[in-house]
């Protein structure tokens, strides 16, 4: 069956976006499309269902491009998460389940036994769809990185796939990036890539012509199309990157959503985000937490650690007066965890076996850890990935804690609790604003991309 690759020239360049884009467009021309991204590096995930009918953890961004393609999700579109723990160690899912730990210095080596899950994951998708619309990671340029990379080129040559790259131009640098990814790799390599996209383009087409036909002149290989830069493209985020650009349009109360440098799932706030009597902001100063109507505590790949960063910048103190004044704040996940009164780790699943620490203290609730992870999908809305278990009650006055993520995609929960918490009706649908976010997308690719020319590699 078919397949194709689509690359980047920086990460955050418009690779998921892409992807996303040409899943729904090709699902509508009535093709059986899959996602796949071989490896992801991500703290934002989603549970789905594996092949043995269990629960698995994937990454966002490939279980929104399954939705794009209108297929079922499942563990096989993201082999292989990596959870960022710290700056040189990652927690490994495999296949939807935990699977250790890799450190900075096993990127380069030791990484066989992913590259093979990975593979033979991409191997089965291509096997049961007409098309696979795999997702690099990074750029395929990062040389450093080629003996062993799997998500990249490496797959590319896996599967012999045609490969696209895609450049953010917003950044600028567009022009130098895509002939300096082009000229970084191997001969072998090279000649895999078939072209390029423009991504986040502002302004008339015309004046990127000339660049465009001399790009192609010096390479041999075309554009195949310039995506627009677009105000109502928005879409569940994978990485953090883009956290200072979440804003709904406008809004009398203000959400305040606590930036934890090990922020998971933030997702888990998209849909207060298009509520347009809110206005969410994330945030790190204890002074910004003064005039919010309501707290979030997020979800956080590290509990222990960001509650102790929470502390040392003095945002512990100003969430308590935050509740005491009786305005309302919400945990959710980790951000739960850090709420109640406190959190035990027996068997090292975050720090030193037998670690006890005082929560804030605002609900009569307890945390273990435990090395068993948590996964589980709730209907209508919902879902739980955790290692710590909690005990107690997770309501307290305008004190709110819940353990499972993405509960505000259900209108009516959201609803509610808005109507409880904050006095606001809520007017948005969720799910149906997911749906026109992407049908806007398959709309932009069909409009602005070659799609014929794209078919005719594959």
């Amino acid at each position: 069956m078919k397949a194709l690759l689509v690359a980047g020239m920086t990460s955050d360049a418009g690779k998921s976006v892409l992807v996303t884009g040409l899943c729904r467009a090709f699902a509508r021309r009535g093709i059986a499309v899959a996602p796949f991204k071989a490896q992801n590096m991500s703290n934002n995930s989603m549970v789905v269902l594996d092949a043995d009918g269990g629960a698995g953890e994937i990454g966002r961004a490939q279980w929104v491009q399954a939705l794009a393609a209108r297929t079922t999700p499942e563990v096989a579109m993201n082999p292989v998460l990596l959870k960022p723990g710290s700056d040189l160690r990652s927690h490994v899912v495999r296949m939807g389940q935990p699977d250790g730990e890799i450190t900075a210095r096993d990127f380069t080596s030791g990484r066989e036994r992913l590259a093979a899950s990975a593979f033979a994951a991409f191997d089965d998708l291509r096997s049961r769809y007409d098309l696979v619309v795999a997702e690099g990671a990074g750029s395929p340029a990062e040389i450093n990185l080629r003996a062993s990379d799997y998500v990249n080129m490496g797959l590319a040559r896996h599967g012999d796939l045609p490969t696209i790259v895609v450049g953010d131009i917003d950044r600028g640098g567009w022009f130098a990036s895509a002939y300096g990814t082009l000229m970084l790799l191997d001969e072998a390599d090279r000649a895999l890539v078939k072209g390029f996209v423009v991504n986040k383009f502002r302004g008339d087409v015309a004046l990127l012509r000339p660049g465009l036909v001399d790009l192609e002149a010096r390479t041999g290989r075309p554009t195949y199309g310039v995506l627009p830069w677009h105000p109502e493209l928005w879409l569940d985020s994978e990485d953090a990157l883009d956290l200072d650009g979440r804003r709904s349009e406008a809004g009398a109360r203000k959400v305040a959503v606590v930036r934890l440098p090990r922020i998971s799932n933030f997702t888990d706030v998209d849909a207060l985000g298009l509520e347009p009597g809110l206005d969410v902001v994330f945030v790190s100063d204890p002074a910004r937490l003064a005039d919010a109507d309501l707290v979030v505590l997020p979800g956080t790949r590290s509990t222990l650690a960001d509650l102790a960063w929470l502390r040392a910048r003095g945002l512990d103190r100003a969430i308590l007066a935050h509740a005491a004044s009786g305005r309302p704040v919400l945990g959710i996940c980790g951000g739960c965890q850090m709420l109640g009164r406190s959190i035990s780790d027996p068997d090292g699943v975050e720090g030193p076996a037998g670690t006890v620490v005082d929560g804030l203290g605002l609900l009569d609730a307890t945390t273990v850890f435990s090395e068993q992870k948590v996964l589980r999908l709730h209907e209508p809305a919902g879902y739980e990935i955790h290692h710590g278990r909690v005990a107690g009650a997770l309501v307290a006055g305008s004190v709110t804690g819940t353990m499972r993520h993405g509960v505000f995609e259900g209108d009516a929960a959201r609803s509610s609790y808005l109507r409880e918490a904050l006095g606001v009706e809520a007017t948005a649908s969720f799910p149906a604003a997911r749906e026109r976010r992407l049908d806007l997308l398959g709309d932009l690719v069909e409009e602005h991309l070659d799609l014929a020319a794209l078919l005719d590699q594959l």
